[in-house]
């Protein structure tokens, strides 16, 4: 049963994308696209609970144990993020239904589902996989399907934004496969489980080469500073469910391996000042960046790159409080995130142009709209109750604990970044969501569809499409705001997740059968 648990991520979403090419219905391919992404966050929950409960688990693909054949893992960290993930997935996925992303034209549909469903396996085997080659595959396999959804039906500044991102993900990848063979060279294996303890017996001198080198992999794919350039000019060109999907799941999927490896590969004892100063450095340029755009798509796209350097904060600091604060972080920043976006999306489609001069021209999109940007917005600006001051809280505590001038400019840079980015929330609030709205006569959802730039034509999806939008959204919302109501029990999950991260002899010996006593060389 563990084992069909550990599978179902991966094979579900791969098996309906199969499926969605067959000749269907696009109402059949809806159907299907909606119940796989329903069930693959119910079976990561299980794992969750089962790796909670009892342990990390895994599964030896065809029966090959490692390190010769692939293993899927899921421990805590892996769980948690999985079904985070996959819920956000299922929400941004109904939402686009609703907006006609989807449904538009029947070719789009029939490309739209397969490549959707195709990303969440790339995502699923990113988080589950037990080894450096397969995390390149799953890279390989979103970076696939994310520019499918890109490009499809796209127009020439699409098409030149998905290519920018196509081009500089081959160049990651192809550094990325260079690691992966100077990795094999130096230590035989490519299982995380065996790397550690056997990177712990090279020199300082490769080994920190090698963890250099990972890190620039890793952070062209998680757009740390100066690695980013390529996000702002590809995530705004695409509609808004794909921007959102893009901005929740895509970069902390980069941060999850960053997380993963530094840890298992190279643990230190101290704050690694590398890491430090690549946070500081994202945190303040990315929201400076934020700060300088008139767009609203390419003010988030920066903001999101600005609170990557959250998640960095408590990976440079190496202990349980840092990692606990960065576990939380990324799961308050994926569902935040997409909401912005989604919420951004709305307001979009109601003025019809994403220039923030331009939509404060227009009546503003209604007060359930508004409202459902502002939770979001002051969530990731850190105001109280909500889940991104709980989740700054912690990093800032864990700071505070550590000591130290690095530590404490972490914790100042996270401040001045978090004043800043209520002050760019605001800016947007009050340019396109607040003010006094002209009377139309119609609900919130028949303002979505009402004409927008004086055509008679409706927005995407008609009335019912709009109240699909604006429930999804809503669902997006609420699940942040649930975030908040249970930060206790998902803290004291995230802090066992960091301990199982800093002590990782489980996870090694449920990979590889066997006792998981540090070997000769390794560093604790």
């Amino acid at each position: 049963m563990t084992q069909a648990l550990l599978a179902l991520p991966v094979l579900l979403p791969a098996i309906g994308a199969g499926l969605s090419l067959l000749r269907m219905s696009p109402r059949a391919v809806r159907v299907l696209s909606a119940v796989v992404l329903a069930l693959v966050p119910a079976d990561a929950t299980a794992l969750l609970v089962l790796a909670d409960t009892r342990g990390p688990q895994a599964l030896h693909v065809g029966g090959w144990s490692a390190p010769l054949g692939i293993t899927l893992v899921a421990d805590r960290l892996s769980a948690l993020l999985l079904t985070v993930s996959t819920l956000i997935a299922l929400a941004v996925l109904l939402f686009a239904v609703g907006q006609g992303t989807a449904e538009e034209r029947r070719r789009t549909a029939m490309v739209f589902h397969p490549a959707y469903l195709v990303l969440v396996t790339g995502v699923s085997l990113a988080f589950l996989t037990g080894d450096l080659f397969n995390l390149f595959v799953a890279f390989e396999v979103m970076l696939a399907a994310s520019y499918v959804l890109l490009t499809v039906d796209a127009d020439e500044n699409r098409t030149s934004a998905g290519m920018t991102y196509t081009i500089v993900s081959l160049t990651s990848s192809i550094l990325f496969i260079t690691l992966i063979a100077l990795v094999y060279a130096a230590t035989g294996t490519v299982t995380l489980a065996q790397l550690g303890p056997r990177l712990a017996e090279l020199s300082d001198g490769l080994r920190g080469t090698l963890a250099l080198l990972l890190l620039v992999v890793l952070g062209i794919k998680a757009a740390i500073v100066p690695l980013h350039l390529w996000l702002p000019d590809s995530y705004p060109t695409a509609p808004a469910p794909i921007t959102a999907v893009f901005a929740a799941l895509l970069t902390k999927v980069g941060v999850y391996a960053v997380l993963r490896t530094e840890t298992l590969l190279f643990p230190r004892d101290s704050v690694w000042g590398v890491l430090a100063c690549a946070a500081i450095v994202t945190m303040v340029v990315g929201i400076l960046g934020a700060i300088a755009q008139d767009d609203i798509n390419r003010l988030l796209s920066f903001t999101l790159v600005s609170h990557i350097g959250f998640m960095l904060f408590g990976i440079a600091l190496f202990d349980v409080r840092g990692l606990t604060g960065t576990i939380l972080y990324i799961v308050h920043h994926i569902i935040v995130q997409a909401g912005l976006f989604l919420a951004a999306g709305l307001a979009v489609i109601r003025a019809g142009t994403a220039s923030l001069p331009r939509m404060a021209k227009w009546p503003p999109p209604g007060v359930l709209v508004a409202v459902l940007f502002a939770v979001p917005a002051l969530s990731l600006s850190g105001v109280p109750p909500f889940s991104g001051f709980v989740a700054k809280l912690a990093l800032l505590r864990a700071a505070v604990a550590q000591g130290g001038v690095t530590a404490h400019a972490l914790a100042a840079a996270a401040l001045l970044t978090s004043l800043l980015t209520l002050y760019a929330m605001t800016r947007v609030w009050t340019t396109a969501f607040a003010g006094r709205p002209r009377n139309t006569g119609h609900s919130p959802a028949g303002r979505l569809a009402a004409p927008v730039t004086g055509e008679p034509e409706p927005s995407p999806g008609g009335v019912h499409g709009a109240r699909l939008m604006l429930v999804s959204t809503a669902g997006m919302v609420l699940t942040g705001v649930a975030v908040a109501v249970f930060a206790g029990p998902l803290a004291r999950i995230g802090e066992r997740a960091a301990e199982d991260l800093l002590r990782p002899e489980a996870y090694r010996s449920v990979v590889l059968g066997k006792s998981a006593a540090p070997e000769e060389g390794e560093q604790r």
